[in-house]
C-alpha cells in the first residue's frame, strides 16, 4: 500500500462510514495513517409518538456507537450535524467538505458510489466529488474512491481488490458490531451474512486466497490524462 498518512471516509448516516473505508481504513491505521469516519447525518426516532427526551437519548447513543466503532477501527469520528430533514445545499457542501479536505491536508477520500437507493447517499457523493474535482484543478492530489455498500450497488463495478488478513477481517466485524442496526436490532437486513458472502464473491472474482473487499475508482474527478 502506498504511504498515505491521512484518509476519511464519509457516509451519509451512521454505519456508510465503517463499511465503506473500514476495510482498507484499518490497513492505514496500523501503517500510521490517522483515519476518520465522517458521518454526514444521523437518524432519529421515527415514531410520532416518541417524546423529545427519547430523541436527544436516542441521538446520544448513535453518537456513542460511532465513537466505539471509530475506535475498534483504530480512528476517531466527527459527525457534520446534519439531520436527514436539513441537509445543506450541494454549493455550501461541498464547500465545507473543501475546506475540511485542505484544513486536514487529507490525502485519500473514501464515499459513496452514486447509484444509490438513498437521496442522501446521493447528495453525499456528489458534494464529496464537487470538493475533490475542485481541488485536484487546483493542483491538489488528493485521491477520492468509492467503497461497496449493498444500498449503492446501481452501476458499482468493482476495480481495486483487498485481500484482508483474518486479524482484519475480525476488527472490521467488531467495529461494524458496535451498531445496534448492524446486530439486527433496528431491522431485519441481515448485515453479516451479506458482507461475509459478498466478501467470498470478491475473493473469487480476484483469484485472492481469502476474504476480499472491493472499490471503484473515482475517474470523473481527473482532468488530464496520465
Amino acid at each position: 500500500m502506498s504511504k498515505i498518512k491521512r484518509v476519511v471516509s464519509i457516509g451519509a448516516h451512521s454505519l456508510d462510514a465503517e463499511v465503506l473505508g473500514g476495510p482498507i481504513m484499518l490497513k492505514y491505521a496500523r501503517e500510521g495513517a490517522r483515519c476518520t469516519y465522517i458521518h454526514v447525518t444521523q437518524g432519529r426516532l421515527e415514531d410520532p409518538k416518541a417524546t423529545e427526551k427519547e430523541k436527544e437519548d436516542y441521538l446520544k447513543v448513535l453518537l456513542n456507537q460511532n465513537q466505539r466503532a471509530a475506535s475498534k477501527l483504530g480512528g476517531d469520528t466527527i459527525w457534520l450535524g446534519y439531520v436527514s430533514s436539513n441537509m445543506p445545499s450541494l454549493e455550501e457542501f461541498a464547500a465545507r467538505l473543501e475546506r475540511y479536505f485542505v484544513e486536514e491536508e487529507v490525502e485519500l477520500v473514501i464515499t459513496h458510489w452514486r447509484g444509490s437507493m438513498h437521496p442522501r447517499h446521493i447528495n453525499t457523493h456528489d458534494a464529496v466529488v464537487t470538493a475533490v474535482k475542485r481541488l485536484r484543478e487546483k493542483g491538489n492530489s488528493i485521491k477520492l474512491v468509492y467503497g461497496e455498500n449493498f444500498e449503492d450497488l446501481v452501476g458499482f463495478i468493482p476495480q481495486a481488490y483487498f485481500k484482508l488478513e483474518q486479524d482484519e477481517v475480525d476488527q472490521w466485524y467488531s467495529g461494524l458490531k458496535e451498531y445496534s442496526v448492524f446486530q439486527g436490532e433496528v431491522n431485519d437486513f441481515p448485515y453479516l451474512p451479506y458482507y461475509t458472502t459478498i466478501g467470498k464473491v470478491r475473493q473469487i472474482e480476484s483469484n485472492n486466497s481469502g476474504y476480499t473487499v472491493a472499490y471503484m475508482y473515482a475517474s470523473l474527478i481527473e482532468n488530464q490524462l496520465w
